[in-house]
């Protein structure tokens, strides 16, 4: 399906806007302004934005302790984001909640997660709400090759089925699940295939490809919201930093993340995709880089500004009443 000039720019500037983030995230993280962990998402771009360029607002997404990029491509406001990091009145959650607790809910972003495999379940909840509402919405999680391992995840997959709730299973496999290679805690080396072992259509793309994981996920957010019940994706991917912020990395190969940036970076696949084609031209492009750096500049000016959340603050949140 041939996307339109206006989705391409989107697509485009919300990749640029998460990757430029996340740059200046750890370059803030460095100087010691963000307190805290933060895991970057630089590099896996394409997954998040391929799948959320099928949802609004009222279809929800859960996410993982690395959730900056779910949450930008999902439409969480980037000054609110950077706000929250910084620990500052304004921020999303108040200030209080941090990187691997951001939520949004006007934006049906249901929070990142610290919780391994935290998500799926959570996805299963407002999947059974959309179905016994019949508002035709859809829920997706975002989960790494990781969490794909928790007995939570495979339980909600079942109940998914068993159900058939319009959810979406993404496992997004950097090829770590912190430490630990894929390839080795993933007994069967195949995610989709293990997904559909359990029932659900499950297919397993190119995550340096923003085109493959948006018709992906098209097909299946289609399938779920006409009552088809829910689907898996596995997303083959990379992350360009550590599992967090200041990760030496020991594990990985001698000049493994040079070789990752150099051949498997997705904003540069897309360039010379829709360049080549004559989609988007090379100057459009530069001017979504400039602006987005803009953004990125006013939100850490604005976050460094703020004031942080006042003592009064502290008991606020803690529990919900209904």
């Amino acid at each position: 399906m041939q996307l339109s000039h206006e989705s391409l720019i989107k697509a485009y500037r919300d990749m640029t806007t998460i990757r430029r983030f996340e740059e200046r995230v750890q370059e803030e993280f460095s100087k010691g302004s963000i307190p805290g962990f933060v895991h970057l998402y630089a590099g896996q771009e394409a997954s998040a934005v391929g799948v959320c360029s099928h949802l609004g607002p009222r279809d929800h997404i859960a996410s993982t302790h690395r959730g900056h990029g779910h949450s930008i491509a999902k439409g969480c406001d980037v000054s609110g984001m950077m706000m929250e990091l910084f620990a500052k009145q304004g921020g999303l959650c108040g200030g209080k909640g941090g990187s691997m607790h951001i939520a949004d809910l006007d934006q049906g972003m249901l929070g990142a997660n610290g919780i391994v495999g935290g998500g799926p379940p959570v996805v299963v909840g407002a999947a059974l709400t959309a179905k016994t509402l019949n508002t035709g919405n859809v829920a997706v999680s975002f989960t790494g090759d990781g969490g794909s391992n928790q007995g939570t995840t495979f339980e909600a997959m079942n109940m998914a089925v068993v159900l058939q709730l319009p959810a979406i299973f993404v496992f997004e496999n950097n090829g770590y699940g912190e430490y630990t290679g894929a390839s080795y805690a993933v007994g069967s080396r195949d995610i989709a295939g293990r997904a559909a072992g359990f029932g659900l259509p499950a297919v397993k793309v190119n995550g340096d490809d923003f085109f493959e994981v948006h018709e992906a996920a098209r097909e299946a957010v289609e399938r779920a919201r006409g009552g088809g019940g829910p689907g898996a994706i596995e997303v083959d991917t990379c992350r360009f930093y550590g599992h967090h912020s200041g990760d030496a990395q020991l594990y990985r190969g001698k000049d493994e993340v040079k070789r990752l940036r150099d051949d498997r970076d997705c904003l540069k696949h897309f360039r010379r995709r829709v360049t080549e084609a004559g989609l988007l031209d090379t100057a459009e492009l530069d001017a979504v880089d400039d602006e987005v750096s803009g953004l990125i500049e006013q939100a850490v000016a604005t976050a460094r500004a703020a004031a942080p959340p006042d003592a009064a603050a502290l008991l606020s949140d803690v529990y919900v009443s209904y």
